[in-house]
């Protein structure tokens, strides 16, 4: 006679035998840094299978190379529906992905980096509609801010209540804001740098809690190739003005050429710290903190971003659909392990 824990055992090891026997499906939407990150990250798993990269440009000129995967136009990804388990979106956060995260959530469970963190519950709103409707599943902002560091802000405000929570990024070149400093009319290309405050990390690392402004974390700099004729007053006055993104920073702005450019700037390294200071009982204080340091933000970011889709997948298994973020998901899903090896390797 078969029990109902037999039944249970038997249920999960079919879905084991899922991701052992036939790997995870995964689409990637955008051929840029992320793209190319995602590529490699998935490249580093046994359980994933990278099916195809769509583009708005014409796929022939992606040159991928890459075995048993197809470069494809974005117009064409709905007819690989049924064929893919995850679709990365690998956008950018200015205009790219508020507008093909719900789209693209129509059809399959999708992951994200969306970095716009004052707009992020206007976002997951829109996308969990979507989501919801159709039955999928997507992840959204995941990354390392938003994303790890996001855990752990919560995690440390958890664990010290009585504390204040500071996030320093930097020094780094940042994606989202490298995008939208390019989106920047007059703009042909560039980065930005985001740099943190020595002094206000100091500060905090004492455990003095300090009141700290906006201005006072970080100060962002941006290196620009202005377009022939194009207005550089204007460009810096759009880019020093954009809400959200550089208004309430003291922004730098530099005119540089594209031989600079590339010779200067062709690396993206990056990294942060979210650190908070607390006390319990008897004024004990403590200091909680946790950090990166990347040689390659877009690949890292790509990594999380590839481990996330596990967890899309097996959530749309289990029938959670709708927007999650990283709040939503437990450790676990996003492991390749199983909870066996975790237990006796992890825990």
């Amino acid at each position: 006679m078969i029990t109902c824990h037999d039944m249970i055992r038997q249920i999960f090891y079919r879905k084991g035998a899922r991701l052992m026997n036939n790997k995870i499906k995964i689409g990637i939407v955008g051929y840029g840094n992320l793209g190319k990150g995602a590529v490699e990250a998935i490249h580093a798993t046994n359980d994933l299978e990278l099916v195809a990269i769509f583009t708005r440009r014409n796929p022939e000129n992606l040159k991928l190379n890459i075995p048993n995967v197809k470069a494809l136009h974005v117009d064409d990804a709905e007819k690989y529906k049924d064929k893919i388990d995850v679709m990365l979106l690998c956008g950018g956060s200015a205009t790219d992905l508020p507008e093909q995260v719900p789209h693209f959530a129509q059809f399959f469970n999708t992951v994200d980096s969306y970095d716009n963190h004052a707009q992020i519950p206007n976002f997951y709103q829109s996308v969990n509609e979507v989501a919801r409707q159709n039955q999928t599943t997507s992840i959204i902002s995941v990354g390392w801010d938003p994303g790890l560091f996001s855990v752990n802000r919560v995690m440390a405000d958890a664990i010290l209540p009585n504390g204040e929570n500071y996030t320093f990024w930097g020094k780094g070149l940042s994606q989202g804001h490298s995008d939208a400093i390019r989106r920047v009319n007059g703009v042909k290309d560039g980065v930005q740098y985001t740099i943190p405050s020595d002094e206000a990390i100091e500060k905090v690392r004492s455990g003095v809690n300090p009141t700290l402004e906006t201005a006072d974390k970080h100060i962002r700099v941006c290196y620009v190739v202005p377009e022939e004729g194009a207005d550089r007053a204007k460009i810096e006055h759009d880019i020093k003005t954009m809400p959200n993104y550089f208004a309430d920073y003291t922004t730098d702005v530099y005119f540089i050429t594209e031989e600079e450019l590339a010779r200067d700037h062709s690396k993206a390294p990056h990294g942060g710290f979210v650190i908070r200071g607390g006390e319990t009982s008897n004024g004990h204080k403590h200091i909680y903190e946790f950090s990166l340091k990347l040689d390659s933000n877009p690949e890292f970011t790509a990594s999380v971003l590839v481990a996330y889709a596990r967890a899309a997948y097996r959530l749309n298994q289990e029938k959670q659909f709708g927007a999650k973020t990283v709040f939503d998901v437990a450790p676990s899903y996003i492991s390749p392990r199983s909870a066996e090896q975790l237990r006796k390797d992890f825990l």
